[in-house]
């Protein structure tokens, strides 16, 4: 019955919540449509201001995946991952979600296909994937949106973040898997 009752509101929210700021925005009656167009205008001029860090990013990651940089970053570190319980095919996941969620995804599509979904290496790129968030990427595309030109200490907090996250995430995988 809960599960019932709270897939309905899953299913209602987001239609009722668009329709409660359009019914808001008739009461204090904002020109609607003239809102959205300025502010889509001002969408397109950031996404023309983000386009190069975005590009650059995929470029980077292709060229780091292409050329092999992963399995020579990997080889030397598989006797230590094994002792921690790190599989050596996670690692690459980890150093590219730092770069890019999609390359991510594409990474932990492959790992998922080669190893099946419900092995040990599945499941743990699945949480790996999931527990954590692209640090470069946002960094480039948020602080290039706002303009902000001293990052100051943004890269070693979310370098930190994400790896108290994969700490946690193995941690987790190989209590429970």
């Amino acid at each position: 019955m809960l599960y019932e009752f709270l897939t309905t509101i899953g299913q209602w929210f987001i239609p009722i919540f668009i329709l409660t700021i359009f019914l808001h925005a008739l009461y204090k009656k904002v020109p609607i449509f003239d809102t959205f167009v300025e502010g889509a205008a001002e969408g397109f001029k950031v996404i023309l201001k983000i386009l190069p860090y975005v590009v650059g990013i995929y470029v980077a990651v292709g060229l780091f995946r292409g050329s092999g940089a992963l399995n020579l970053l990997v080889a030397p570190l598989t006797p230590l991952l094994a002792l921690l319980g790190i599989p050596a095919d996670v690692v690459p996941l980890m150093v590219i979600r730092l770069l890019s969620g999609p390359a991510a995804m594409g990474l932990t599509a492959d790992l998922i296909s080669q190893h099946g979904p419900d092995s040990f290496i599945g499941r743990m790129v699945s949480v790996l994937d999931s527990s954590t968030d692209t640090v470069i990427y946002m960094i480039a595309i948020y602080f290039a949106s706002a303009n902000v030109k001293n990052a100051r200490y943004s890269l070693t907090v979310g370098i930190i973040g994400a790896l108290s996250g994969y700490v946690a995430s193995i941690y987790i995988c190989n209590v429970i898997y």
